[in-house]
């Protein structure tokens, strides 16, 4: 019997949310903001600060690092955040029926940004971590991009002692920084582009983050992020290179509720794996869509496989996720064994949020230059997943053959377990 939709519609109350992004970004200004805007909502905002900054506050200075004490600095500055989130997600917790947004000024991952590949890699030895684990800890990334692109009057090191860092330098350590994310499953970046103050930025921020964790909102503010979707016909392989490719693969479970829908996402890179549950409901009087995310244990996606629905087929895909301007992208390149549905073609999928509505051009370079888009899919039900997996006659007519909804509610429940990768 498949796992009742009682269990598994369960609404989330503690949100955790990394703000990133390169020197003179707009942070600080960012997490007092957010504490002030979700706190008058009613929400219960906790704000883990900077690490770095406060154990350079401490007295410690970079100037005198060598190697050695940078990399044992970088160690302790990934202990301590994963100290103070902890601290935080463990007092979230007892906040049973209130709404609880932990936003943290930069998270786990951005001290990769400030390493050598090499040093990375051993700091995550030493700890007993494995990468996968500290990007599913967020549930949303939000990166703001440094005043020295787009706004580079504006940039300064002045209200920050702990940094030093000429224009270019910040440049650099944002690009650093949106790469270390790379590969995360949501990921926001909040540009200086359009813009006239950082009133502008925070505005763009809370709107953003809003559509896409799916926080309810006062009726002035409305939905403008959405997904669209794109069948790219050729793209540069070497270009691609050079962000991280992870195994997917998909596969729906049984259900006897033709207005629920159950998909299971295993995501593997580097021997190791993380598993989730995606619950969608269908609301026929409103014509749209609830969503569920939640965060498997290795032995719960064991057990999930043996309810897999019989009328489908798993979907198996290779993924590239990359920053291309203010966007960020997953381009999924199907693989053997192919879908059911596509009459044998390995077909390549481009997909990201943007406010720029469906069948509109974005701006000339505001899409990857490496690809060459073939035609947009975007709520088309013939490329969905849910069809794609079909053994048989096609069901484009079915509740869920379109893979997205108009003003979807998208509400992600993640359990934080130990074991997730194992």
């Amino acid at each position: 019997m498949a796992p009742t939709s009682s269990k598994l519609l369960q609404e989330k109350n503690v949100w955790t949310i990394a703000v990133t992004g390169g020197p003179c970004a707009g942070k600080s200004t960012a997490m007092n903001f957010l504490k002030v805007f979700f706190g008058k909502l009613g929400y219960i905002v906790f704000t883990p600060q900077e690490t770095a900054t406060h154990l350079f506050a401490m007295g410690i200075e970079a100037s005198h690092f060598n190697s050695d004490r940078a990399y044992l600095f970088n160690r302790n500055v990934l202990r301590n955040i994963l100290a103070n989130e902890q601290c935080a997600l463990d007092l979230a917790t007892t906040y049973k029926d209130q709404k609880v947004i932990i936003f943290c000024d930069r998270g786990a991952m951005d001290v990769a940004a400030y390493c050598s590949e090499e040093e990375w890699s051993n700091i995550l030895k030493d700890l007993y971590l494995v990468e996968a684990d500290l990007q599913s800890r967020y549930d949303h990334v939000v990166h703001l991009v440094t005043a020295a692109v787009g706004a580079e009057d504006m940039y300064t090191t002045a209200n920050n002692t702990a940094r030093s860092e000429t224009a270019e330098q910040a440049k650099e350590l944002d690009k650093k920084t949106m790469k270390a994310w790379e590969g995360h499953t949501a990921v926001s970046v909040i540009g200086n582009k359009g813009t006239t103050c950082i009133a502008d930025k925070m505005n763009n921020m809370i709107q953003e983050l809003c559509d896409r964790i799916g926080i309810p909102l006062e009726e002035q503010i409305s939905s403008r992020s959405k997904k669209r979707k794109w069948m790219v016909e050729s793209f540069d392989f070497e270009a691609l290179q050079v962000y991280p490719e992870y195994e997917v693969e998909h596969f729906y479970l049984a259900s006897t509720d033709p207005d629920i829908q159950m998909r299971v996402r295993r995501r593997s890179r580097n021997g190791h794996s993380l598993y989730w549950l995606t619950t969608r409901k269908y609301n026929r009087e409103t014509n749209d869509s609830s969503e569920i995310r939640r965060l498997l244990r290795k032995e719960e996606y064991i057990t999930l496989t043996s309810l897999k629905d019989p009328a489908r087929a798993s979907i198996f895909k290779r993924r590239r996720c990359f920053h291309h301007e203010n966007l960020y992208f997953k381009l999924d390149m199907f693989s053997d064994p192919l879908q059911p549905q596509g009459n044998g073609n390995q077909f390549v999928f481009l997909e990201t949020y943007t406010t720029v509505p469906k069948d509109t051009p974005h701006p000339d370079g505001a899409m990857p230059p490496f690809l060459k888009i073939q035609k947009e899919i975007t709520d088309d039900p013939t490329f969905s997943m849910h069809t794609l997996s079909l053994h048989g006659t096609h069901d484009t007519g079915s509740t869920f053959a379109n893979d997205s909804f108009p003003e979807q509610a998208a509400f992600d429940t993640v359990t934080h377990t130990a074991n997730d990768t194992d």
